[in-house]
């Protein structure tokens, strides 16, 4: 049997979407990682590490986080695994690119900023923007 440490292998895929919805809905409720700590008594390292899912989150910790953040324990595991029993679907690589912005810090502001903006004209000048901008990186 081929011997990989666990440094080689990485965070447990579970362990990482855990941990990202963690950040996910402690950012949209505006909670700082300290905060957080706080409330269920760990440092604000331990929240990092868990967010990033280096460390996994124990079941007693994560009925106090989910507590913390008013979620039910099954909202940090929601969209884990849905794709895998579909036969024939596959997730395109521009779904799984958008998904894992909208994960992010500035995805999470982007995400809840931009419905704020009543005016439709703005909005799609925004749009055309934040697309020209994207095409000038990539030349």
């Amino acid at each position: 049997m081929d011997e990989i440490s666990k440094a080689e292998r990485g965070p447990n895929p579970v362990d990482l979407h855990v941990g990202a919805r963690v950040r996910m809905r402690r950012k949209f409720l505006g909670m700082s990682q300290e905060s957080l700590a706080e409330v269920i008594e760990l440092t604000f390292q331990q929240v990092q590490k868990y967010e990033r899912g280096s460390n996994r989150i124990s079941a007693s910790k994560l009925y106090e986080i989910a507590k913390a953040l008013k979620a039910p324990i099954a909202y940090f595991f929601e969209g884990y695994g849905e794709n895998e029993a579909v036969e024939g679907f596959s997730e395109s690589e521009s779904e799984q690119f958008v998904h894992g912005f909208l994960m992010t810090t500035e995805g999470i502001e982007l995400a809840e900023a931009f419905p704020r903006v009543k005016n439709a004209k703005l909005r799609r000048r925004i749009l055309e923007l934040v697309r020209t901008l994207g095409e000038e990186d990539e030349a």
